[in-house]
């Protein structure tokens, strides 16, 4: 039986507790708990509603029971769950994690809240039938992610807090002026409605062209919340500042969110639109043969930028920080070729997405690794780390589980996210996104192993072990470890995912049943 209620419960679960958690101020103890137990109960009703996906299909809820298009929709598809998924599973290790890293008062005063407000920005994010709302949930998200950054109110803190702030307040006025301009020109903001408006834009009146600028001016906005370059500056500053859980979510979901958006829309909404673009060895009648050539040339100014950025960090959040902007250049590269070659673009969707949760699981471990050590020895600089592969082999695997996944190492999902990658750049031709994700791949193990021989060989230094720090990483570490041995069910899901953000016809028959 559908049941279209359950679509909202994972943004009621963060949002109940993020009031709660408010509400517990004056109980620090009660606090944690209830934080704990509301982190529980979110991952435990996005796997409700993973089932209820998979096994029903597309489930719609209209807010006040006011019918798309003129309602508020959430929609919950194979891709929605699909993602939040990732962020349950990256965001309850890292709450885990916070009730040991932090001090008590720390915690008291504003943690849990924001903590649990940035899920309800990201679960949101995921779960928006229309772009207005969008905007909001993406509001919602960075404005509690602001406080977050500055948390230690030290002053490198204040100052990655103001580059990160200043430039997502331009980006949300950019976002803001895009969305009036789209709905001035397709007369709405419905996801589905506006897929149906591009494809039938005589019918509608509708002039691509100036969608298509809209949607590039989007399509920025997207980037910057994703770190890509060239809008990367402020995601070393930021995942430097921030405690490591969540920078571990940052890395590991927020990021993904622009991700998201950048396939939801452009590969499913803004792919209906039909306008002749031409450059030189490309051609075609969709918004795709526009973007393809500019994903491309961001993504591999993101390895590039990425890879040659981490070789040369002092420390280790710098390593891991630079390697997320060189990260999400591989997560875009699969994109560039499907947007480009027709014949490659489901696969390459899937392999955009597996790469997505491979990262986000694996560079959440890392960031929360590298707190771990930090705990341990009071620093994350190369200069003083060492040998702490002597001292504690429980996080010395655990980091080396996390950075094989990332190079790409069998039997971990990391090899086989990176072998969709180069699938896609053989099926589709596309010999320089093959060379460019060779040459990210290099730079990989080159980063890699200069922080592995820095931090974990070499002469020990005083560590103090965090048994329960080390256990949730150790947790994260197991987590990718299971997602390679059990690939097929994970591909699978990708899979779906992938099909419904391309499925164009059946999200706007879902969404609009009852109005057409």
């Amino acid at each position: 039986m559908n049941h279209p209620h359950i679509v909202i419960a994972p943004l009621l679960a963060a949002l109940v507790t993020a009031i709660v958690t408010l509400l517990l101020r004056p109980y620090p103890r009660a606090q944690r708990y209830a934080s704990l137990l509301g982190g529980v109960g979110y991952a435990a009703t996005v796997a409700v509603l993973f089932q209820r996906v998979a096994t029903q299909g597309t489930l719609v809820y209209q807010l006040s029971d006011w019918q798309a298009p003129f309602g508020i929709s959430l929609v919950a598809d194979a891709l929605s769950t699909f993602m939040l998924a990732l962020s349950a599973l990256v965001a309850v290790p890292a709450l885990l994690y916070s009730v040991e890293y932090l001090q008590e008062a720390d915690q008291t005063l504003s943690y849990h809240a924001l903590f649990h407000f940035m899920l309800v920005g990201v679960a949101g994010s995921f779960l928006t039938g229309d772009l207005f709302n969008l905007f909001v949930w993406f509001e919602v998200m960075l404005m509690s992610s602001y406080v977050l950054v500055v948390f230690y109110s030290g002053p490198e803190h204040t100052r990655a807090a103001l580059y990160y702030v200043v430039l997502n307040l331009i980006g949300g006025a950019l976002m803001l002026l895009a969305i009036g301009g789209l709905y001035a020109t397709t007369g709405t903001l419905n996801m589905a409605d506006m897929a149906h408006r591009l494809a039938n834009a005589s019918q509608y009146g509708i002039d691509p062209a100036p969608v298509l600028g809209l949607s590039a001016l989007l399509f920025a906005v997207f980037a910057l919340k994703a770190g890509i370059v060239p809008f990367q500056f402020w995601v070393p500053e930021a995942y430097r500042a921030a405690p490591a859980p969540v920078t571990a979510v940052l890395a590991g979901v927020v990021k993904k969110v622009g991700v998201y958006a950048i396939v939801r829309l452009y590969f499913g909404v803004f792919a209906a639109a039909s306008l002749p673009i031409s450059f030189p060895g490309i051609g075609g009648e969709s918004f795709l043969a526009f973007y393809g050539p500019v994903m491309f040339s961001m993504a591999v100014a993101s390895i590039l930028v990425g890879g040659f950025g981490a070789v040369d960090q002092p420390d280790v959040e710098g390593v891991l920080a630079y390697s997320s902007i060189g990260q999400i250049g591989f997560i875009v590269l699969p994109l560039a070729v499907g947007a480009t070659v027709p014949a490659v673009r489901e696969l390459a969707v899937v392999a955009a997405l597996v790469y997505a949760v491979n990262h986000g699981v694996a560079k959440g471990l890392l960031f929360l690794a590298a707190g771990a050590t930090f705990s341990g020895t009071g620093s994350t600089r190369f200069a003083n780390l060492g040998g702490l592969a002597e001292r504690d082999l429980a996080l010395t695997g655990a980091f080396f589980v996390g950075a094989l996944a990332l190079v790409g190492i069998p039997p971990l999902s990391g090899f086989f996210g990176k072998l969709l990658v180069f699938d896609v750049a053989v099926k589709g031709a596309a010999w320089g996104a093959l060379a460019a994700a060779l040459g990210g791949a290099v730079l990989t193990i080159a980063y890699f192993s200069r922080a592995w021989n820095r931090a974990f060989w070499g002469d020990p230094v005083a560590y103090q072990r965090d048994t329960g720090l080390v256990a949730v990483v150790v947790l994260l570490a197991v987590v990718v470890v299971a997602l390679g041995l059990g690939f097929e069910p994970f591909y699978d899901a990708a899979a779906d995912a992938a099909g419904a953000a391309l499925d164009r016809t059946g999200y706007v028959d879902a969404v609009l049943e009852v109005t057409r």
